[in-house]
C-alpha cells in the first residue's frame, strides 16, 4: 500500500545526456500534472501550487536544459530551441512513465507543452494556461522591435531588445505593470534566484539564442489552434490582466477553439502565482475535480 507523500522530492535524471533536475510529489496512482514553468524561471515556481496539492495529484515539475537546477550544456553542444525543449520533456516523461496528464501552460512552458499536445494528444487530460502564448492577439505593440530585431537583426537593435535580460529586467518580469497595492505580494525570493542563475557565464547569450527563437512559435500558432480545435481538450485559462508581455486580449481567443473552456481574468500580472495564488489554486482544483470526473 502507498503511504501518503505529502512532501517534495528533489531528484535528476539523464534525458538525452543532460542532467535533467525535478520536483516531484504526490503518489504515482493519482492523477497526474505536468508543470512547466516559464522564463526566467524554474520548477520552483511551482512549489507552494505543489504542496497544495499533493495530497489528490502526482506532481512532476521539470527544469529546462540551462534554468533552474538543471545541467546547462554549452550552445556549441545544445540547441537551444524551443523544438529540442520540447524534446527533452518528451524524454522527461518517458523516463519517469509518465502517460495520462494535466499540462500547465505557462509562458515559455506553453511553447514547449503545446509541441507536446501536437505530437502526443492522446496523453493530455486538460490544460491549464496561466498567462501561455498560442496567438498572435498576445505579441502586442510591446513586441513590435523584437519582432522587428528577429526579421532585420543590427547589433543596435540588439542592444535594445536585450536589455530585459539584466537584474532589472528579471525582477520586471515579476512586477512590471502591477498596481501598488499588489507589489508587497511579489517576494524578492524568486526573482533574485533566477538572476543568480543567470548570471552564470554564458546564461545571458544562451537566453538571448532562446529567446530569438520565439519566433518558431508564430509559425506553429495555427498548428496549436487547429490542435484546440480538433482534440477539444478540457481547459481553464487563467489570465492576469495586468501582464505586460502577453496582452489580455489573448485570453479570449482560446475561446474562440475551446468554447467550452473554463476563462478567468485575474487581478493579478504575468506570475499570478506570486499575486493571486489562493483564487489560483480554488480555480484549479475546482478544474482538475470537474475534468477528472467527466474521465472516470
Amino acid at each position: 500500500m502507498e503511504t501518503q507523500q505529502k512532501d517534495i522530492l528533489h531528484k535528476t535524471v539523464r534525458v538525452n545526456g543532460v542532467e535533467i533536475f525535478y520536483r516531484q510529489a504526490g503518489q504515482r496512482s493519482q492523477p497526474a500534472i505536468l508543470l512547466l514553468h516559464g522564463f526566467p524561471s524554474s520548477s520552483v515556481m511551482f512549489t507552494r501550487l505543489m504542496n497544495s496539492l499533493s495530497d489528490r495529484y502526482y506532481l512532476l515539475a521539470p527544469d529546462y536544459p540551462g534554468f533552474g537546477f538543471s545541467a546547462f550544456p554549452g550552445v556549441d553542444s545544445f540547441d537551444y530551441s524551443f523544438d529540442n525543449m520540447a524534446g527533452v520533456i518528451r524524454g522527461f516523461m518517458d523516463a519517469l512513465g509518465l502517460d495520462k496528464f494535466f499540462i500547465y501552460l505557462h509562458d515559455y512552458g506553453s511553447s514547449i507543452g503545446l509541441r507536446i499536445c501536437l505530437s502526443s494528444p492522446q496523453q493530455i487530460l486538460g490544460l491549464i494556461v496561466q498567462n501561455g502564448n498560442a496567438y498572435r492577439e498576445g505579441l502586442g505593440p510591446q513586441w513590435d522591435e523584437t519582432i522587428d530585431y528577429w526579421r532585420h537583426p543590427t547589433e543596435e537593435k540588439k542592444r535594445r531588445v536585450s536589455a530585459f535580460l539584466s537584474e532589472e529586467g528579471t525582477r520586471a518580469q515579476y512586477t512590471e505593470g502591477l498596481p501598488g497595492h499588489l507589489l508587497p505580494l511579489v517576494g524578492p525570493e524568486l526573482w533574485t534566484l533566477d538572476w543568480a542563475l543567470m548570471s552564470r557565464p554564458g546564461n545571458i547569450d544562451m537566453q538571448f539564442r532562446l529567446n530569438c527563437d520565439f519566433e518558431s512559435n508564430l509559425a506553429m500558432y495555427g498548428q496549436f489552434q487547429q490542435y484546440f480545435r480538433d482534440q477539444q481538450p478540457p481547459a481553464l485559462i487563467l489570465w492576469g490582466k495586468y501582464d505586460v508581455f502577453f496582452s489580455i486580449e489573448e485570453a479570449f481567443c482560446y475561446q474562440r477553439d475551446l468554447p467550452d473552456s473554463q476563462l478567468h481574468i485575474l487581478e493579478g500580472g504575468h506570475m499570478a502565482l506570486e499575486t493571486n495564488f489562493e483564487q489560483v489554486l480554488s480555480l484549479i482544483t475546482e478544474f482538475l475535480t470537474q475534468s477528472s470526473s467527466l474521465r472516470s
